[in-house]
Parts: structure tokens; sequence; C-alpha cells
């Protein structure tokens, strides 16, 4: 259940504005203050069964969005590019800790890296 959740956060962040106003509430009571359907269905004034089916229908939606254009995929991608790129420069640090000209450029290339990633 966790790694839906989390799975669900991932493309709710990238897609959410495409969702409705009214599934974007709901799905942040269930998913991010952990409202149970019923709390959910009496604050909207519907029954638990249509807050079940909002949720499933904006589940779906978020996953046919991430079908069609996979942004969530690419930037998994992206991050494991950029973990690579910064293990391999650390090896080349390691590996010429003697060339100071080669050690400032990797430096600056490494702190390139770790703004990105912040």
């Amino acid at each position: 259940m966790f790694e839906k959740i989390i799975e669900i956060n991932m493309l709710y962040d990238f897609y959410g504005q495409l969702l409705t106003v009214k599934q974007r509430e709901i799905l942040k009571l269930y998913y991010e203050d952990n409202f149970s359907l019923s709390e959910i269905a009496e604050e909207f004034g519907i029954s638990r069964q249509g807050v079940h089916d909002f949720v499933k229908r904006a589940e779906k939606s978020l996953h046919e969005y991430e079908k069609q254009l996979g942004l969530v995929s690419k930037f998994g991608e992206t991050e494991e590019a950029i973990a690579a790129i910064d293990s391999e420069i650390e090896q080349l640090i390691k590996e010429n800790a003697q060339n100071g000209k080669l050690m400032d450029r990797l430096q600056k290339i490494k702190s390139i890296i770790d703004q990105i990633n912040e």
C-alpha cells in the first residue's frame, strides 16, 4: 500500500493540475491528509461509494496521463543518469587527485550536478 501512495503522489505532482478541482481535493484528502472514504464523503456530502469512484477515476486519469506523456518515467531515468554521472565524477576525482587542473574542472562539474539534485 505504501508503494501505491508514493506512486500516486508522484503522478499527482506531475499531472495533478490536469484533474478536476474536485478530483484534486478528494485525492489530497485521501492520500496526503489520510482521510477515510467515509470522512471525505461526509465532507463533500456524497456517498462513500461516490468517493471511492472519484478516487479510482482520478487514479486512472493519472495513469493515463503517464502512459501518454511518460514524464514520471523520464524523471526517474534522468535521476538515475545524474546519479551515474555523479558516481563517475567521484571516481575520476579519486583517480586524479594529483592533477590540480583536472580536479578543479571535475569539482566544477560536480557542483553543477549537485545543484541539479537539490
